[in-house]
């Protein structure tokens, strides 16, 4: 899908087409290569739930783009197959970042961790997944 160490220009125009994530939840691509990704989101009123805390689905989303870049740079087109997230705790920041890491990359199955910080330092959730190629 994209090549081992691509721009970020390159990543833009690949991912742009994941509407969902980039105009409706508003994810940006940080960097990417084979393996590991970072994405950002800026926390909005849309990003609330009735609690006024960020929703998990928002936090979830962030972590599920993070992680399709991840896999699909240097690698055939890869989906997730399976994900578990833990929500470790609420966020008083005003930024969400995904840093999605291959564990181990298979020639049909790959396993990977997304750790969600906020811009307070502070691990917000972690996102464990198999995806396949």
């Amino acid at each position: 899908m994209l090549p081992d160490n691509p721009t970020r220009e390159q990543i833009e125009e690949v991912f742009q087409n994941d509407r969902f994530a980039t105009q409706a939840a508003g994810c940006r691509v940080v960097e990417g290569a084979r393996g590991r990704a970072v994405a950002e989101m800026e926390l909005t009123d849309v990003h609330r739930n009735a609690m006024g805390n960020v929703m998990g689905g928002a936090v979830f989303t962030l972590a599920d783009f993070a992680l399709a870049i991840a896999c699909n740079i240097g690698e055939e087109p890869t989906v997730s197959v399976d994900h578990s997230v833990s929500f470790l705790r609420a966020t008083k920041g005003e930024r969400l970042t995904a840093t999605a890491t291959c564990v181990k990359s298979g020639r049909h199955l790959a396993f990977y961790n997304v750790d969600v910080e906020d811009n307070l330092g502070k691990l917000i959730a972690r996102m464990t997944a198999t995806c396949y190629r």
